[in-house]
């Protein structure tokens, strides 16, 4: 099988690579993958060095908005796995404009290839942000989109596009929409990595508002593979929702990661809450389950320690991400 792979060297998608070209996928052996990437600030050829000499790994840096580039690694692919996404809400708040271009008319980029060039299925990863907040309950696939942030919009409006190439003109796609990540490799302006990074420094963590905020969370690896069982065994035209099954409030969150790398609570500034801030996200994975036989492996508790260690034992890849990021250090 021969997999194209959109931002295949950011936090997600690297996984994805590693993981496939591993064999710890089904669809990994004898997989061919080719991962398309532009190397924006949150991209790193770091993220694929284990794999790096793999003779089934071919890397293009380039943009999905360029088509051309676009159409040359498109031709040949038996799927697409569309990861390639501007993702960070307080970034989207200051500027929407490269969420717009690169979430929407790129997403529109790779699906017009897709068709030209007969993939057999196009694979588009998305978020439970789209459906904006719920105070109570879950949501399911069929629930209203309603998002709040203008990160959250461009990856609604993607939705709505690779859902409309099916049904128009006839693409096999599928929609995934997961919970919030964590694990290693992830760049250090998301909260988990944020905060363990700074309070490996011996710095301050930002917390929003009161901390009341509510996300379930879900480990990189278990997000993986519910996308590999939706590639190869998913219904075409499908959404479907990836959980992990840990909801934590924010606060909740933060007590954890200080306990975890040995800090109190005065380490904790309290910053003003984000515009839009959603208030809690909860999706059912009724049908992923039912269908597929997903269920998360990885539990929080050991999870969250293996991450804390990986960011421990790993300076030389997030110190420079942060310097040049001008992230909080």
């Amino acid at each position: 099988m021969r997999i194209l792979v959109t931002g295949g060297a950011g936090f997600i998608g690297s996984q994805f690579v590693r993981a496939t070209l591993r064999g710890e996928l089904p669809s990994g052996p004898g997989t061919r993958v080719t991962v398309l990437d532009n190397l924006s600030y949150s991209g790193n050829e770091a993220n694929l060095a284990d794999v790096a000499g793999h003779p089934d790994l071919t890397f293009v840096h380039g943009d999905i908005r360029d088509r051309s580039v676009v159409d040359a690694v498109t031709a040949g692919q038996d799927a697409v796995v569309h990861f390639a996404a501007e993702s960070h809400v307080d970034r989207s708040i200051v500027d929407a404009s490269p969420f717009v271009t690169t979430n929407v008319l790129g997403t529109q980029v790779l699906l017009d290839a897709a068709l030209r060039h007969r993939v057999g299925r196009f694979a588009h990863v998305s978020t439970d942000e789209v459906y904006g907040s719920i105070d109570e309950g879950s949501w399911t696939e069929s629930s209203p989109l309603a998002p709040n942030s203008p990160y959250a919009a461009s990856k609604a409006a993607s939705d709505l596009m690779v859902l409309a190439c099916h049904r128009t003109h006839g693409l096999d796609v599928t929609v995934t929409r997961c919970s919030n990540n964590y694990g290693p490799y992830h760049f250090p302006e998301k909260m988990i990595p944020l905060f363990v990074t700074n309070l490996l420094d011996g710095r301050e963590v930002p917390l929003y508002g009161d901390g009341s905020n509510v996300r379930d969370w879900l480990h990189v690896a278990d997000h993986c593979r519910g996308i590999d069982l939706v590639l190869h065994r998913g219904r075409a035209g499908a959404v479907y929702h990836i959980g992990g099954g840990t909801e934590l409030s924010n606060r909740e969150l933060t007590g954890r990661l200080l306990t975890a790398c040995g800090a109190d609570w005065d380490r904790v500034e309290r910053v003003q809450d984000r515009k839009g801030h959603d208030l809690r996200y909860s999706l059912n994975i009724d049908r992923i389950r039912g269908e597929l036989g997903y269920q998360p492996l990885v539990d929080f508790d050991e999870g969250l320690a293996a991450t804390v260690a990986w960011y421990r034992d790993n300076r030389s890849w997030w110190e420079p991400l942060k310097a040049k990021a001008e992230l909080p250090r």
